[in-house]
């Protein structure tokens, strides 16, 4: 017979590896998943702030009733959204924005660097995340 004494030791280090690394992909997509969401909403708040301030820059300076044959003008969106963006009181060195028009729809992307909290050896220590979100300008 042979001796198997020390073969738990190996299944025990074993599992611990496993359940560590388990551990680490379970914190660092938490992680991704909450930077996502607090973009989503800044993204989300900028585009509808942006959008009821020109809506009422078109109806109470301009007097127009109907925006579909009135394009958007891009510049001052994106002037808006820069405005929302740093009254939010973020930290903004590592985000990047861009906003566009199409037709009285205005688009907001946020696209920002995430620090993974846990990183093991070999991994990438940071990923991006990348919010999106429109507001449809409309005059009722």
């Amino acid at each position: 017979m042979r001796d198997e004494r020390g073969q738990m030791s190996v299944m025990i280090v074993g599992f611990f590896v496993v359940i560590t690394l388990l551990a680490v992909v379970v914190i660092n997509a938490s992680a991704a998943y909450l930077q996502r969401q607090a973009l989503g909403n800044l993204a989300d708040g900028a585009a509808l702030s942006a959008a009821d301030a020109m809506r009422a820059e078109r109806v109470y300076r301009l007097g127009v009733q109907s925006l579909t044959d009135i394009p958007l003008d891009e510049r001052r969106a994106a002037s808006l959204v820069g405005e929302y963006l740093q009254s939010s009181g973020r930290d903004f060195t590592d985000v990047r924005w861009s906003v566009q028009t199409q037709g009285n729809a205005i688009l907001v992307r946020l696209d920002s660097r995430l620090d993974l909290p846990l990183v093991p050896p070999g991994w990438f220590a940071s990923s991006r995340v990348v919010a999106e979100a429109s507001s449809l300008l409309r005059v009722n």
